[in-house]
């Protein structure tokens, strides 16, 4: 028996989180050395916490689905999110081609997400 009334909000979400988590650590990991003390700020508990519940939500999603369809949809989603996000928060800007990739990644995770 599976609880998922839509996969693919849950997959968008986990990735969501799994990015969050990921800005919040380069944005810290950039002014602090790698060192112990480091791990122990309140920043490194933040980011662990969003990615355990992250990992949850996609253990969940693995449990429920076909594990090709979704490593297809986190893949997917994975590089849909991360262009976004890079545009909007760091102002990453890509060439055409990159966007055109991109564009087919979006059109293959639409086409994913309505098969059976």
């Amino acid at each position: 028996m599976t609880w998922i009334k839509s996969p693919v909000a849950i997959i968008v979400a986990t990735q969501l989180l799994f990015t969050t988590g990921d800005l919040i650590a380069r944005a810290n990991m950039r002014h602090h050395p790698f060192v112990l003390s480091t791990f122990l700020n309140w920043w490194f508990l933040l980011y662990f916490l969003i990615r355990q519940v992250a990992m949850f939500g996609q253990l969940y999603v693995f449990s429920a689905l076909q594990l090709g369809k979704t490593m297809a949809l986190f893949g997917a989603t994975s590089i849909v999110v991360v262009n976004a996000l890079g545009i909007l928060v760091l102002g990453e800007i890509l060439s055409i081609q990159a966007y055109l990739a991109i564009g087919l990644v979006v059109l293959g995770f639409v086409v994913l997400s309505m098969s059976p």
